[in-house]
């Protein structure tokens, strides 16, 4: 199954789900929300039923409720000719942002708050000055008086119920606003002549986060990939150690001078993930110690080995919101398929999407950009499938869909014969 998870940016809100099924014969797909940690995620509501297209059988689409903020997951049971399968997606449900309401239904609505409000005035006047004559008999000067009397006092009450109801509705507003997420802040320092420090502090979010509840994903507490401003030609790819609370460092390799943009990716223990940002100014170069384990370093176009990385893709536009498969090949020195590949921290490839304006950036992996960390805790009586000792192809895969238009940067990193290599792509989404 081919899974697309569109989680709401209003919380609570409706996510939006897409299953394409690789092979004919399910039947019926059912989806249930469930907090991903906790007390709770034992107690599943009622699944819901997808819906299968008319026009593409093996295309199904649905949407639930996440009522809270925070981590979740998205069971999924599959039901067809070859019996059932279960697996749990993780879904950070974050609130990114307040919606604003439609210009044409404020205004519908202020004018129906006016007629209603005047109506009231009005009918505590006529009841005062007019509902107990006989017909065709005039109201009397005292009668008047009395109703204006009264007229001036409803709409003071009414004034009064409109303030109170602004006042209620600015006091909710206010309290959501303490719902809309905020990102830990990393800061960014070279201490030592080459030691990189990265501090992370909470901003204040209401969600209760750690400084040092983190999951290693990969093997790794932090992935920190470090992007040469401005032409993003230059990439690293290193694993911070967490020294105390909140506090990573690493010895950087040799690096020039110039500025950099930081991207640090964690999962905290109930699976949340995020990635911090900050930006660094080196101004010398750094000597450094050379790349050892997993880190890995990247030059546009160049490689040591003569190997390199292409991606096979066909003349098929890419468009914004749109689940594509990218796939990329290693090449050794002579063009052809590498016949020595390994996996790379226990995968086939790494990639990274980073759109040129630093608003998009997004670590995936051949299973998708859920942090495998967090995969495994939604579904823990499932293990890793890949053990492949030899024989992989030189191939990797990555299911990826761009948020919104605009020039993006691939990152690609597959690994043969202890040699990590490293391929920058540029993307134009539509």
């Amino acid at each position: 199954m081919f899974i697309t998870i569109r989680p709401p940016t209003v919380v609570p809100g409706v996510a939006e789900i897409e299953i394409r099924c690789s092979a004919p014969g399910v039947g019926e797909i059912h989806v249930t929300p469930i907090p991903l940690t906790g007390a709770a995620a034992k107690f599943a509501p009622t699944p819901d039923l997808m819906q299968r297209s008319k026009l593409d059988p093996q295309f199904f689409t649905g949407s639930l409720w996440m009522m809270a903020p925070g981590s979740w997951q998205v069971r999924i049971q599959a039901d067809g000719a070859q019996g059932s399968g279960q697996l749990s997606v993780p879904v950070p449900a974050l609130a990114t942002q307040t919606k604003g309401m439609q210009a044409a239904l404020g205004g519908l609505l202020f004018g129906l708050m006016i007629v209603l409000a005047v109506g009231m005035v009005s009918i505590v006047g006529a009841s005062v000055r007019e509902a107990q004559l006989e017909p065709g008999t005039a109201a009397s000067d005292r009668s008047k008086r009395r109703a204006r009397m009264l007229m001036a006092a409803a709409a003071a009450l009414v004034v009064f119920i409109l303030w109170s109801g602004d006042q209620w509705w600015k006091s909710e507003a206010k309290g959501y606003a303490g719902n809309i997420y905020k990102p830990l802040v990393m800061s960014a320092s070279v201490d030592l002549g080459d030691k990189l420090v990265l501090k992370l502090t909470d901003p204040g979010w209401r969600v209760r986060r750690g400084m040092g509840d983190f999951l290693p994903d990969h093997g790794h507490l932090m992935h920190l990939y470090m992007i040469a401003e401005p032409d993003t030609n230059r990439v690293w790819h290193l694993h911070p150690e967490m020294t105390s609370s909140g506090v990573f460092t690493h010895d950087l390799p040799p690096m020039p001078a110039g500025r950099y943009k930081l991207y640090g990716d964690v999962v905290h223990r109930d699976g949340l993930p995020e990635t911090l940002v900050a930006e660094l100014t080196l101004p010398q170069a750094i000597a450094g110690a050379p790349l050892s384990g997993d880190d890995a370093a990247g030059v546009r176009g160049e490689s040591t080995d003569g190997a390199r990385i292409e991606w096979i893709r066909d003349s098929t536009p890419l468009k914004a919101r749109q689940a594509t498969t990218f796939k990329f090949r290693l090449l050794d020195r002579n063009g052809k398929p590498v016949e020595d590949s390994e996996l790379y921290m226990g995968m086939p490839g790494h990639a990274a999407f980073l759109k040129n304006d630093g608003t998009v950036f997004a670590h995936v992996h051949p299973s998708g950009s859920v942090p495998m960390a967090a995969l495994a805790l939604a579904n823990p009586s499932q293990q890793e499938h890949l053990h492949l000792e030899s024989g992989l192809p030189p191939e990797a895969d990555f299911p990826y869909g761009f948020p919104n238009a605009g020039d993006y940067r691939i990152i690609v990193q597959m690994k043969h014969a202890g040699v990590i290599e490293t391929g920058i792509f540029d993307a134009k989404v539509e």
